[in-house]
């Protein structure tokens, strides 16, 4: 794997973990981003990673949001801020959106602080397993910004329209509790397990053929853009199309046979 500054990886059991290490709190620069973004192609790239955890180094924050210094040294630029927040804009959105629309399940494991761009990141992954002391918001509006990495978009998505006008235009932290009371993480668990949890889950996905995984992905993502008859037309091209794969006979083997399956991914 690639050498990088503030991006550690680790793969066992077909799993990685990617951990944000950038003290104190693994906020988000330039650099932080371009080191998450290769580390994702690489990760996403390798045969031998069917499922990725995110996470953040150390015990206090999974991502609590941008670099605030790198932000306002690029909006003091002489030539104008303009052309340097839309790239800084782009750049985080575009990594988000790689997250999202993943064919390998891409599960956030939230050990602390989660905010900003911290949180718009763990909204791209497919899922979220929350510590219980852990702290989620967009706070984005008390420095006078809205967010700009998806925030607007996914939060409405996973939560609700008004909770997400409520936690946007206050700048409010919620509790982990109330994370889960309103759909935004999938698990809250006590914080000294939270990434032993992510594992467990991830390594229970990869024991499945990834072809299905990989269909299924595709067809939640794509189906929750168009109606729900061109949603229903994905899952079928997506269903179809794996009726030639090694892995769907087995399956349906081995539940006829009353045995485990063993999928090959083929």
């Amino acid at each position: 794997m690639g050498e990088w500054q503030y991006i550690r990886t680790e793969i066992a059991d077909k799993v990685a973990v990617l951990t944000i290490d950038h003290p104190p709190v693994n906020s988000f620069n330039k650099q932080v981003v371009t080191e998450l973004d290769q580390a994702i192609d690489q990760l996403l790239a390798d045969d031998e990673v069917k499922a990725i955890v995110i996470t953040g180094g150390g015990t206090n924050a999974f991502v609590a949001g941008a670099d605030i210094p790198e932000v306002k040294a690029l909006l003091d630029k002489p030539e104008g801020g303009y052309a340097a927040a839309r790239e800084f804009i782009k750049r985080g959105q575009g990594v988000n959106l790689k997250i999202e629309k993943a064919a390998k399940p891409i599960i956030a494991a939230i050990n602390g602080f989660c905010l900003g761009g911290g949180l718009e990141m763990a909204m791209a992954c497919h899922m979220r397993i929350c510590s219980d002391r852990a702290r989620l918001g967009q706070p984005e509006m008390n420095l006078g910004l809205i967010p700009g990495w998806g925030g607007t978009q996914r939060l409405s998505r996973l939560t609700n329209k008004g909770k997400a006008i409520e936690m946007i235009l206050t700048g409010d932290m919620i509790t982990a509790q109330e994370a889960y009371r309103v759909g935004l993480v999938n698990k809250v668990v006590p914080a000294g397990v939270v990434l032993k949890e992510a594992r467990g889950l991830a390594r229970k996905i990869v024991s499945k053929s990834k072809f299905p995984v990989a269909a299924a992905l595709r067809a939640i993502s794509e189906g929750l853009q168009v109606t729900i008859e061109e949603g229903l037309e994905i899952e079928a091209g997506q269903f179809v199309g794996l009726a030639d794969t090694e892995d769907i006979r087995e399956g349906i083997s081995a539940f006829l046979e009353k045995r485990q399956p063993q999928f090959k991914d083929k």
